[in-house]
């Protein structure tokens, strides 16, 4: 079994991230704003989301140890 020890700001990081992410994804698929609107807010929040998200979890994978 493997666990992984979080800080509580490194939590913090790693959800925010995610929802950056599923909020770039659900701007691309929703309908309310202009497509052009919703095209560069969603690719900017996915970017985001996608670019800090690797790196955290990474980092995350990295601490956790088998016991």
């Amino acid at each position: 079994m493997r666990t992984t020890t979080l800080t509580f700001p490194e939590l913090i990081l790693i959800a925010a991230t995610r929802g950056m992410l599923g909020a770039g994804l659900a701007l691309l698929l929703a309908g309310r704003l202009t497509r052009q609107q919703r095209e560069t807010a969603g690719t900017i929040l996915t970017a985001i989301g996608l670019i800090t998200t690797v790196p955290l979890a990474l980092e995350a994978f990295g601490k956790s140890e088998v016991r």
